[in-house]
């Protein structure tokens, strides 16, 4: 019972995760950083996000590979087919969030933004505390922060930049604009990790003691 719990907690987190990402794409201001890449791949040659997501998140995975030499395969390697089902809820959210940015006012374009790094922290926090699978994006960042033995937030500000700048870099010389890097971009980078703190916090201990993680306080 323990173990299922784990599983439907880190599925829920998943689901929470995917949300964000796509409210964040939908807000029009910027997308998060991890995704930024696959956004403007995109949006360039008008290609399907969720596919170009699951492209980057298999870079990632070798990039786990090699930054482990190999001794986590079995884990690393486990990460391929999640990253394909989240891709397609990516997929499957866009589809039914008809919500179109350039017909709403900043104002609605902001408050979605916010509900979008809410809920990204939500899942982050939520998947990462299951000790499953991880994200491919979680999982890199980790690995960054073994290699060059750094903790996990240093790490991701890193890997935050390098995605921002790989992006900044693809639009200008694709089309000699930047393309999905906005106020949006740059709130993700401040404010998730923010969200990640709070949640865990407030809740990482019943969340684990419901998972079965810990044990329940006498």
């Amino acid at each position: 019972m323990k173990t299922l719990n784990r599983w439907i907690i880190y599925i829920i987190g998943m689901l929470i995760l995917a949300m964000g990402l796509t409210l964040n794409t939908k807000a029009g201001l910027g997308v998060s950083p991890i995704i930024s890449f696959s956004y403007a791949v995109s949006e360039l040659w008008h290609l399907n996000f969720g596919d170009m997501t699951f492209l980057l998140y298999s870079l990632f995975v070798i990039g786990e590979l090699i930054l482990h030499r190999g001794k986590r395969l079995v884990s690393d390697l486990c990460q391929l087919p999640l990253s394909l089902i989240f891709s397609r809820v990516l997929n499957l959210y866009s589809a039914l969030i008809p919500y179109d940015s350039a017909q709403e006012p900043f104002w609605s374009n902001f408050l979605l933004l916010l509900l979008a790094i809410l809920l990204t922290g939500i899942g982050a926090a939520v998947t990462v505390n299951m000790k499953l699978v991880p994200n491919p994006g979680d999982g890199i960042v980790a690995a960054l922060g073994e290699t060059i033995g750094r903790e996990q937030g240093v790490a991701k500000n890193i890997f935050d930049v390098c995605c921002v700048a790989s992006t900044c870099l693809l639009g200008l010389i694709a089309s000699g604009r930047i393309v999905g890097v906005g106020i949006g971009t740059v709130a993700a980078m401040i404010l998730v990790g923010r969200v990640i703190s709070l949640v865990n916090h407030i809740s990482r201990e019943r969340m684990c003691q419901a998972a079965g993680l810990l044990e329940p306080a006498q």
